[in-house]
């Protein structure tokens, strides 16, 4: 865990959100204060049903807050519109779903370039990152392809590619090894592992108690609250250089 004392990345204060709909009111979030420093990668595990997707999706802004108050970078978000949201997604904060959410009818060089296009980056630069990413995620040769062709552990690792093509500053990432096999489990621990050395600050949800001790600090989210918030120990430290580089096709690894 970053030790810094530089304001956090994100500051969750007092969140509420309550879901309506034919039952009774559904309290996913119940006052929940959270701060997420620069550099830190944080899992939150709980049951299903828990609130803890809820609670990624009020950080990211694809929610808005019944209560509480949310900054990102020191900023109130409060009076963001949504179209202010899907800037600073495009911008600030990438986001990794269980389901991939990639667009059936581009290819995946597509899926990759479109946030960094819409980010009004110039098409020399996005293909550039684009590149860049594919090689280092082990899918050089996909680029034409759509994703149907692919499978789920590619999928993801194109959908993680997309959310950093434009370097946010944050990554927030929702079970996404929730539709995947073991290898892809590991693959995707693998993945989030490396980029956290590198410095990339990571907000993840997960019930998968072996992608969790990939974080530093854990989260337990029961019943719409945080029940336990804690540091794992012996943190390795951060790494730069060949030591950095993790083989996605060593079974071993």
């Amino acid at each position: 865990m970053t030790t810094d004392a530089s304001p956090p990345l994100l500051r969750a204060e007092g969140l509420v959100k309550t879901h309506h709909g034919e039952g009774a009111p559904a309290h996913a979030v119940r006052g929940v204060d959270l701060d997420v420093r620069h550099g830190e990668f944080v899992a939150i595990t709980g049951p299903s049903g828990a609130g803890k997707s809820t609670l990624l999706h009020l950080l990211g802004g694809l929610q808005r807050p019944d209560g509480g108050s949310l900054r990102l970078d020191g900023e109130r978000t409060d009076g963001y519109s949504e179209a202010r949201w899907a800037v600073e997604r495009r911008r600030r904060i990438g986001i990794v779903f269980q389901f991939f959410n990639l667009v059936s009818n581009l290819t995946v060089a597509d899926n990759v370039e479109l946030p960094a296009l819409l980010a009004g980056t110039p098409v020399r630069q996005a293909r550039a990152e684009r590149v860049r990413l594919l090689a280092e995620l082990g899918l050089e040769g996909k680029e034409r392809g759509m994703p149907g062709e692919l499978s789920g552990g590619e999928q993801q690792r194109v959908a993680l590619a997309r959310a950093l093509v434009n370097q946010p500053r944050l990554l927030l990432a929702d079970e996404p090894a929730g539709s995947l096999d073991s290898k892809g489990t590991r693959e995707v621990m693998r993945l989030l592992s490396r980029f956290h050395q590198r410095g990339q600050t990571i907000v993840l949800v997960t019930h998968d108690a072996r992608l969790a001790s990939a974080a530093d600090r854990v989260i337990s989210f029961y019943d719409g609250r945080i029940a336990d918030d804690a540091a794992l120990g012996a943190v390795p430290a951060r790494r730069t250089g060949p030591a950095a580089v993790i083989d996605l096709n060593d079974p071993e690894d």
